[in-house]
């Protein structure tokens, strides 16, 4: 069950923490909520459900910025992540913006927290990624109430399929099998990613008593810019193949 991948991908983000102060800065100082690499509004994409006085876990919230654009829209987040350096910018975060809420140090697939506490889980590029899902899944209906929803980005199946194994452009040649994905590792570094196919997701939401409401399959905006990460497509790929997914469940009441 992946077991040694909390512990590689902790040690891996602790040494990249840093890396990412100074996103956190800039997605802190706004309340505007958006999506993935391209920055895709909320009010283009309408994958939230209502947010007011609802309870709210962030799955793999590293710096917790989701989290404060969710709660500066009536949420009343609770950010999980199993990164101390991630959680000490979040916290530091917290202190400048005067918006407080409980971040837990954990990994997605063991969460502290009792069953039925939550109306919305959410993970942009967090445990979406990061933790295994036949163990991240399994928690977030379990964390959720009955009619609660599920909504987490992941990177496009198709880009998976071309990603690079090193910190390269993908092209359009698959270098990799659809059928049976689920762990990547890379030559470049220690980290473990979870990527599942299509069908293999499906199969797993409802396994776990979610209903998959709606699949959006992120088209890069026209004039974008390419992203500061060179493994990730350029603009003009992902403007004919899609990079980027978000899933939209809903717990079976």
């Amino acid at each position: 069950m992946s077991s040694d991948s909390i512990e590689r991908n902790r040690a891996e983000w602790s040494e990249w923490a840093a890396e990412f102060v100074p996103g956190a800065e800039r997605n802190w100082a706004t309340d505007r909520i958006s999506w993935g690499v391209w920055d895709v509004p909320e009010t283009e994409l309408r994958v939230l459900p209502d947010l007011d006085g609802k309870d709210l876990v962030e799955l793999g919230c590293g710096t917790a910025y989701v989290s404060a654009w969710l709660a500066r829209h009536g949420a009343r987040p609770v950010g999980v992540d199993p990164t101390p350096a991630q959680l000490e910018t979040a916290r530091r975060m917290q202190k400048e913006h005067g918006l407080e809420f409980p971040p837990v140090e954990a990994p997605a697939e063991e969460v502290p927290l009792p069953d039925a506490s939550f109306d919305l889980a959410v993970s942009e590029y967090g445990a979406s990624i990061w933790a295994d899902p036949y163990r991240w899944i399994p928690e977030a209906a379990r964390l959720l109430r009955p009619g609660g929803y599920l909504v987490f980005l992941v990177n496009g199946t198709v880009f998976n399929l071309c990603a690079k194994d090193v910190e390269e452009r993908p092209d359009t040649t698959f270098v990799r099998d659809y059928f049976g994905m689920h762990r990547l590792e890379w030559s470049d570094d220690d980290s473990v990613n979870f990527y599942l196919g299509y069908a293999d997701w499906i199969r797993l939401l409802r396994t776990n008593g979610f209903e998959v409401e709606r699949l959006v399959e992120i088209q890069a905006p026209e004039g974008a810019e390419p992203s500061r990460f060179e493994a990730l497509p350029l603009p003009e790929w992902a403007r004919q193949w899609p990079s980027e997914d978000v899933w939209v469940a809903r717990k079976h009441p």
